[in-house]
């Protein structure tokens, strides 16, 4: 609902309520309480509450009680009720007093004093109700920009992660076709073909707040093969991806950071490696598994910077707050594992 809509809405909703307070007390006694005194008793006061509430809740407190001129508002609202009062009093009363008690009746009037006192009493009562109303309003207006803001914030966040991780993602694709120029010039041929599809998907691709998680698989398994043409001889990669993959949306490039990690951690110049990657979707969530040898990296080693778990974090925290379970785990066989799981 836009803000014209939400005006109107308003409008009417406040005519219906003032509606309801006019005639309500006319359906109910229009055949045992004469006009007279059904204007006297019941719509002239609802139309001084409906004065006193619209010109407090419009102007008043807006100029004074928000402004902190609070002695202003105060001695403005007491001469306002005086004024009502009075005009109540001292016509309205007289006009209808003998409608009101007929003069043939013995029975003891009350005092003009507890009409005074009760007047007054009723005429505050409006006037808490407008300082009550301005104060919801303008406080949900404050939390809409609050929330607003908040909104912005995470999207400008969002979006600092993500430009930050496309370099790191460029670079170390780069340092790797770097290492097997004079290696096998045709693997790294193939590799800058692979790595073109994989920067078209980048650009093209991740704009979206969330993309199709087959198109997220199709991303991964062109990374891998990108890797693998450098680890030929020492690597072995097994993926586990559902033949058929659930119409399920996910955040872009959530998983490319576990992937890097294992081929950074999870691989030996020496010993032969392997690294298994699994993903499926069961009760709603995403569920993410890597599986490498353990081969941690010297002090000295500086391939990486170590951006692409703390992004990853910093993203969850961000995209699915409450709705992610991420873990590492090693085990006795030196098998480092990472789960993310992802409710969607």
């Amino acid at each position: 609902m836009n803000n014209a809509d939400n005006r109107r809405y308003t409008i009417l909703l406040h005519m219906l309520v003032w509606v309801i307070l006019l005639g309500f007390p006319y359906v109910l006694s229009r055949q045992s309480q004469e006009l007279g005194m059904l204007i006297q008793h019941s719509w002239i006061p609802t139309a001084m509450y409906a004065l006193v509430f619209y010109i407090n809740y419009a102007y008043l407190v807006h100029k004074f009680f928000f402004t902190r001129k609070l002695l202003y508002f105060i001695v403005i609202n007491l001469v306002l009720v005086a004024a009502l009062v009075t005009v109540k009093q001292e016509l309205i009363f007289n006009l209808f007093a003998e409608q009101s008690i007929p003069l043939n009746d013995a029975r003891p009037r009350p005092p003009k004093g507890l009409f005074v006192y009760i007047d007054i009493i009723s005429l505050i009562v409006p006037i808490a109700f407008a300082v009550a109303l301005s104060l919801a309003n303008r406080w949900k207006k404050s939390e809409a920009i609050r929330n607003q803001a908040e909104t912005e914030k995470l999207q400008s966040e969002l979006k600092h992660l993500k430009y930050q991780l496309q370099p790191h993602f460029f670079f170390n694709a780069l340092n790797n076709i770097y290492a097997m120029v004079e290696v096998s010039p045709q693997n790294a041929q193939k590799a800058i073909h692979n790595l073109s599809k994989l920067m078209r998907y980048f650009l093209y691709e991740t704009n979206e707040e969330k993309v199709l998680l087959s198109k997220e698989i199709d991303f991964l398994n062109k990374f891998i093969e990108l890797m693998k043409l450098r680890f030929t001889q020492n690597i072995t990669v097994h993926t586990d991806f559902p033949e058929e993959i659930p119409q399920v949306m996910v955040a872009p490039l959530l998983f490319i950071a576990i992937v890097e990690n294992a081929f950074k951690h999870g691989v030996s110049a020496t010993t032969p490696s392997d690294i298994t990657f699994k993903i499926n979707c069961d009760n709603n969530r995403i569920n993410f598994t890597s599986i490498n040898k353990n081969f941690p990296k010297n002090i000295d080693d500086i391939s990486g910077s170590g951006i692409g778990l703390e992004n990853l974090k910093k993203r969850l925290d961000l995209i699915y707050p409450n709705a992610y379970q991420l873990g590492t785990e090693i085990d006795d066989h030196n098998y480092y594992t990472i789960t993310l799981s992802i409710k969607y």
